[in-house]
């Protein structure tokens, strides 16, 4: 008799970022919708957490201390046989982050301010 527990494990999020109003925002949001929330609040812990927890998702800002989110990205990509999924949070405007963010394989890229129906709608996509 199989434990139907198991399907029903709780997709689990790690968000990255040293903004508290946008970590405690965006946690409500994905717990809201069922996801287990994991916090991590510089660069070095968030590639720390995301090798020991090893996430469905992570919810990355770009500008933090310590590390920024490209090279969080850079590691992630580099050291994961199996990607992570990775959206990438910013308030930067430039093009060219962008355009860098997605040659690294980020999975999606908002900018700050965001419709956090935005976010949730990219996150229930990536992780289907």
């Amino acid at each position: 008799m199989a434990d139907e527990k198991v399907d029903e494990k709780r997709q689990r999020v790690l968000i990255v970022d040293d903004d508290n109003e946008i970590v405690e925002s965006v946690r409500y949001a994905l717990e809201s919708n069922g996801f287990e929330v994991m916090v991590a609040r510089d660069g070095n812990q968030g590639l720390a957490m995301a090798e020991r927890e090893d996430p469905d998702l992570v919810v990355l800002d770009m500008m933090m201390p310590k590390r920024s989110g490209f090279l969080v990205l850079e590691k992630l990509r580099r050291t994961r046989p199996v990607p992570l999924r990775v959206i990438m949070i910013t308030a930067n405007e430039g093009s060219r982050h962008k355009a860098y963010a997605e040659m690294l394989g980020v999975d999606d890229y908002i900018r700050k301010p965001f419709a956090m129906d935005r976010l949730m709608e990219s996150v229930k996509r990536l992780l289907g």
